[in-house]
């Protein structure tokens, strides 16, 4: 696999505040990645400084070998990545096919995009159902369907997601991850932060664990998975 992202020594701050203290990681073409850590430990910190919402202190992204920095977030889309923000950023007012349209602004094939808005009504009723009703009436995980496919909508390359499943019935939370594997399929790389370690492990070729904006080890999923001290710390055992 090539290397698609590169983070090296990235550091975020919020005045005096480090939240994000020397960053290094990467994500493969079509690798599947996830960021464990606590409350705080920086992860949607890292996230939104990759896709240009926050300014860097220090350090450097690079996507498919161009330097992204510095970049704002709406020229780092184009490039190929698309961010599903925690609490799921809909656009509350706006019909649920606005917002699916939205997710397509940066393309100009518009019969294919019809096409493929088309499919996610297929696969998902109650989105085709509601199509012409205000998003924020959805249901939670509905909304966050609409968020993932409203990313999805832009093509990306890599996908970040910031807690797919908090707070979500087990039912949705299934829908969800079956929504990310399919894209994976389809060469989507992720970097998904999620709070269920056990969940984010499960869905992942790599992992790392984030304590205190620093990266304090990464593995396969696997061996972090079966590792006694990351199962006492993160899944309650």
């Amino acid at each position: 696999m090539s290397a698609l992202l590169n983070v090296h020594d990235l550091r975020v701050a919020y005045g005096q505040i480090h939240a994000v203290q020397g960053i290094s990681l990467n994500v493969a073409e079509g690798e599947r990645v996830c960021l464990i850590g606590a409350n705080g430990a920086g992860k949607t910190t890292l996230l939104k400084a990759i896709a240009g919402m926050l300014p860097s202190a220090g350090g450097s992204v690079h996507f498919a070998g161009q330097a992204i920095t510095h970049k704002p977030s709406h020229q780092i889309v184009p490039l190929g990545i698309a961010l599903v923000p925690e609490g799921r950023g809909i656009f509350s007012r706006l019909s649920v096919a606005e917002n699916l349209e939205m997710g397509a602004y940066i393309r100009r094939d518009s019969a294919a995009v019809k096409q493929e808005i088309d499919t996610i009504y297929q696969r998902y009723p109650r989105l085709g159902e509601r199509r012409a009703q205000p998003a924020g009436q959805l249901s939670g995980g509905e909304q966050q369907l609409l968020a993932i496919n409203r990313a999805l909508l832009s093509r990306p390359r890599l996908l970040l997601l910031d807690e797919p499943s908090m707070g979500l019935a087990p039912l949705m939370v299934n829908a969800i991850f079956a929504t990310l594997q399919d894209a994976h399929r389809q060469g989507v790389a992720l970097l998904l932060v999620e709070q269920n370690a056990r969940l984010a492990l499960a869905h992942s070729d790599r992992g790392y664990i984030l304590e205190t904006g620093k990266i304090s080890r990464h593995d396969s999923a696997t061996q972090l998975a079966a590792n006694t001290d990351i199962k006492k710390a993160y899944f309650g055992e």
